[in-house]
């Protein structure tokens, strides 16, 4: 288990194979480290699907409308969706986009994250400067890299349950 230095800044992920850890970085990124933690705690990450798993290149979720495995959900459909809340300003930094870091995805207006997200597989720096940066793994990345691939996987994995882990 991870050294957690700030429960109210670090998420509980838990994936078949076990929990990952994940540091938020509100200091960087505060309004999505504020939204992933709001998702969080109203339940909305729970059961949704990695829609997007390529090999080599990061693991995308994190669709709270359209990839939820137990409410709804169309393969089809997953990776289309956000949240009820409002679009978030993209808050660029100097973080580099390495192996472990999770990325907030969007489509191509830089303003238009909402709930979606990636954790990188690998160091991706082509990205850097142009996705938001506000999270990294800290424990649990052999979980992240055991997470069924494709574009949208046959059988896609899920996060079961996502948590603060001051609330845990």
């Amino acid at each position: 288990m991870a050294d957690i230095k700030d429960p109210e800044n670090t998420i509980l992920m838990e994936l078949k194979g076990g929990t990952v850890t994940i540091e938020l970085l509100p200091d960087v990124a505060p309004k999505h480290a504020e939204r992933m933690k709001e998702l969080a705690r109203a339940g909305e990450y729970d059961n949704v699907a990695f829609h997007r798993v390529i090999d080599g290149f990061m693991a995308q979720t994190g669709d709270v409308q359209h990839g939820d495995m137990e409410d709804g959900f169309d393969l089809r459909r997953a990776g289309t969706g956000g949240s009820d809340l409002p679009d978030l300003p993209a808050e660029f930094s100097k973080l580099p986009h390495d192996r472990g870091t999770l990325g907030a995805a969007r489509s191509q207006n830089p303003n238009s994250a909402n709930s979606q997200f990636f954790i990188n597989f690998k160091d991706n720096h082509f990205l850097n400067g142009q996705y938001t940066v506000y999270g990294r793994v800290i424990s649990g990345m052999e979980h992240v890299d055991a997470i069924t691939r494709g574009e949208p996987p046959a059988t896609p994995d899920r996060m079961i349950s996502v948590k603060v882990a001051a609330d845990a």
